[in-house]
């Protein structure tokens, strides 16, 4: 068994999609639509994506533009080689980093947190693989 993707509801899939693939660097991967539903997905990920990692699957529900943010809903996580260059190439793209790169609280992982345009938060972990 493995991880296949994590669905994140968004209010605007082209401001999402911008998002993941200019901000994080992510590649659409694929796009469909299904009219009968009024839905469409967008699957993102890094490196080609599944089989090898696992994606994000962004759904727009049409004719919804926001979403409420439940409370058990936590963050993604992105291994990143250096979070502090990470956060800089971000700001630079335009990202919102809502957390500075540095040593989590009592440990000396080095991580950041950035926020999507929906308001999902994304934790960047420093990681040398």
């Amino acid at each position: 068994m493995r991880i296949l993707h994590t669905m994140l509801r968004v209010g605007d899939l082209d401001r999402s999609i911008a998002f993941y693939t200019q901000v994080l660097g992510m590649t659409l991967l694929r796009r469909s639509e299904n009219p009968q539903y009024r839905y469409t997905l967008a699957f993102l990920g890094f490196e080609g994506g599944n089989p090898g990692q696992a994606e994000i699957e962004l759904t727009h529900n049409w004719g919804v533009t926001q979403y409420e943010m439940g409370s058990a809903y936590g963050h993604i996580a992105i291994g990143v080689p250096d979070a502090y260059a990470a956060c800089e190439r971000i700001r630079q793209a335009g990202g919102a980093i809502t957390r500075e790169a540095g040593p989590v609280k009592g440990g000396s992982t080095v991580i950041a947190f950035v926020t999507d345009p929906d308001g999902y938060k994304i934790e960047l972990i420093e990681r040398a693989d």
